[in-house]
């Protein structure tokens, strides 16, 4: 009877480690989740963005939280200049339509708004998918600015 429990509990060990670790892994090629993002400037956390997907596959990005030293509940975004004008930061959809294209995510488009400018967007994990490099820019992607936001625990 004890040779019998012995692999069992090696097999119930095993299967708890493989467990856990599963879900650092799928964080590990895979944007979904909550993101910190980093003032240019300041270098300071500026706003928590959780990334979504879709049914189709594709990842959207919604403000949670103003992290900023001037964020407010009811800050909007006033520079917007489509459906968004004038409505809540908080809550906006920022990164929409974006697909999985090998090792990276592109196809859709963010907006700053901080000038209500919406570009067109590339994204791709780093540091075993605890930054994620977002890219905005307008034309080609030499013609623009990157951003490395870092998940948030």
């Amino acid at each position: 009877m004890i040779q019998l429990t012995r692999p069992l509990r090696a097999l119930a060990v095993a299967s708890a480690m493989l467990a856990c670790a599963a879900p650092s892994y799928a964080q590990a090629d895979n944007p979904v989740g909550m993101w910190q993002t980093i003032d240019d400037n300041t270098h300071q956390p500026k706003a928590l963005v959780q990334i979504a997907e879709d049914g189709d596959g594709m990842l959207s990005g919604k403000v949670v939280k103003g992290l900023g030293a001037n964020d407010t509940p009811d800050r909007r975004c006033t520079a917007c200049t489509d459906e968004r004008k004038d409505q809540l930061i908080k809550g906006m959809t920022i990164i929409k339509a974006m697909k999985k294209d090998g090792d990276h995510w592109d196809g859709g488009n963010i907006l700053d708004p901080e000038n209500g400018k919406v570009y067109k967007c590339k994204m791709s994990l780093e540091d075993g998918g605890q930054k994620l490099v977002v890219r905005g820019y307008i034309g080609v992607s030499l013609l623009g600015r990157s951003q490395t936001w870092v998940r948030a625990q």
